[in-house]
């Protein structure tokens, strides 16, 4: 095999191996599994599938970026969560066969490749060890869909936006922390499952707290321990 069909397999099957699943398996494996993938680029905006739909296999994000999102009767977004090079999509509708619980929306230029499902289950018995690491990812997924619940059952748009700052700032913030965001207020209102109008007004809150200070998209920690308070709910 010579010029740019070898190099296209060579980029699958780099990609592959950045799948956590796929990192240690011999390359004669991860050699299979790209032989049986099909690539699919996706425009900025564009859909992978919606929910409800059949699934196919597993998606592996070679580049680009991915949301996961649900639309409720009245046209609101809520993004359920976000993923990027070298994860996955798709692994509980391919186990129980029932169709993709979310949509999948490229929110960058983005290559999915697909393993169809026949050639992930196969692999899964033949190597048990990647299919307890397709069963801890799962375990993640439910317990960061269960801290997604009590945010919005029990959380107000401020905490929940303190919890995502703090969460984006990671665990070194100090005050004078630099965070980006990178979303506009309505994509942030979906990630808080809220409209642009609140998390304008808990932002406000915020600064009036004295946690932050905001410019556009970037967010400027004055309170690192103020932030903290008000996300757990302690703030008096």
């Amino acid at each position: 095999m010579r010029g740019p069909a070898r190099r296209r397999d060579v980029g699958v099957v780099a990609a592959l191996s950045r799948v956590s699943y796929f990192r240690r398996l011999p390359r004669a494996e991860v050699e299979k599994l790209a032989r049986a993938s099909r690539s699919r680029v996706l425009g900025r905006g564009e859909r992978a599938f919606e929910a409800g739909d059949d699934c196919r296999g597993l998606l592996v994000i070679a580049d680009g970026a991915i949301e996961m999102r649900q639309v409720s009767p009245r046209g609101r977004e809520q993004v359920l969560h976000a993923e990027g090079a070298g994860a996955t999509l798709g692994e509980a509708p391919l186990f129980d066969r029932q169709g993709y619980i979310a949509s999948a929306v490229a929110v960058a230029p983005t290559r999915l490749l697909l393993v169809p499902r026949s050639t992930v289950l196969a692999l899964c018995r033949r190597r048990p060890d990647v299919a307890l690491a397709m069963l801890e990812a799962m375990a993640r997924r439910v317990r960061h869909f269960a801290a997604l619940v009590e945010d919005l059952g029990l959380r107000q748009v401020v905490e929940r936006l303190a919890r995502h700052i703090e969460s984006a700032a990671g665990r070194s913030a100090s005050p004078g922390t630099i965070v980006d965001l990178g979303l506009t207020q309505e994509q942030l209102a979906a990630r808080l499952a809220t409209v642009r109008e609140l998390v304008a007004r808990a932002f406000r809150q915020l600064e009036r707290d004295g946690a932050v200070t905001r410019a556009r998209s970037r967010v400027t920690i004055r309170d690192p321990k103020r932030l903290a308070d008000i996300a757990s709910g302690d703030a008096s």
